[in-house]
């Protein structure tokens, strides 16, 4: 992972809080998640062992739908401000159907409240997923989801909205009480399912920051011969990037190893 001087500088200069730290401190990374209380993902060490400090903070969410975010989204601005306080030099919303859930102008504007309230680069979970299709060349996708049907479809109008073909978009139904162990279990069948479902896709997407993928990015390569890209390992890849690091990994899908 590698930093530019023009990157450099500004994470040295990104707010108050961020230039506290000091220019030997390793560069913070903020993330805002859905549940409250939610611990620093594993993912993110096991990607990122060195050489980023990663904080979290929870809203709360209540349930994954359209009210349960309506219920948690001005929490939003004021945990960002509260993480830009205990040193974050960037930040990043890791929900991505909290984010994707009103549509591209609305996830937009979310952002540039963040940025606007603390100084600092910001990104989201839906953004992650946008740029690893980005970097996988992806156009016409398959969608597999944990949500019902109505989210689904809210995602599918995002991914749309952002220039892809959404070809096939199935979700497991699960609205709250965490991701059930039988469903994470039957995960990598369920995406190559729906992936199976629309054969001129060109990528798979799994889609919720609750779901664990990072173990299944190769198999399912393996499985689908088409790049895939997944709720908390791309947001993870496209966060560390406002770091000024490269965010690349190998051993973990043809997206996280592009140089």
């Amino acid at each position: 992972m590698t930093t530019s001087r023009r990157q450099f500088l500004q994470i040295a200069t990104a707010g108050t809080a961020g230039a506290a730290l000091g220019a030997s401190a390793e560069p913070t990374l903020g993330m805002i998640f859905p549940p409250l209380n939610y611990p620093v993902p594993p993912e993110a060490k096991l990607l990122y062992p060195s050489g980023v400090r990663f904080l979290a903070i929870g809203v709360g969410l209540p349930s994954m739908t359209p009210e349960g975010y309506d219920s948690v989204i001005d929490k939003i601005v004021p945990s960002a401000e509260k993480l830009a306080r205990d040193g974050a030099n960037a930040i990043s919303i890791m929900g991505t159907s909290l984010t994707f859930y009103k549509g591209v102008a609305f996830h937009q504007k979310l952002v540039d409240d963040v940025r606007r309230a603390t100084g600092l680069p910001t990104t989201t979970m839906s953004n992650g997923i946008r740029e690893g299709l980005h970097a996988a060349g992806a156009r016409r996708i398959a969608v597999a989801t944990a949500y019902n049907v109505e989210v689904t479809e809210r995602l599918k109008v995002f991914l749309e909205e952002s220039g892809y073909e959404v070809l096939a978009a199935k979700g497991l139904g699960i609205e709250r009480g965490g991701i059930p162990a039988s469903a994470q279990e039957h995960l990598a069948d369920f995406s190559a399912e729906v992936f199976h479902s629309a054969p001129k896709a060109d990528c798979l997407v799994i889609s919720c920051g609750a779901l664990k993928t990072l173990d299944l990015l190769v198999p399912l390569e393996q499985r689908c011969k088409v790049p895939v890209v997944s709720s908390t390992p791309h947001a993870l890849w496209a966060a560390v990037r406002l770091l000024g690091l490269s965010g690349n990994v190998e051993g973990y899908g043809s997206v996280l190893a592009k140089s």
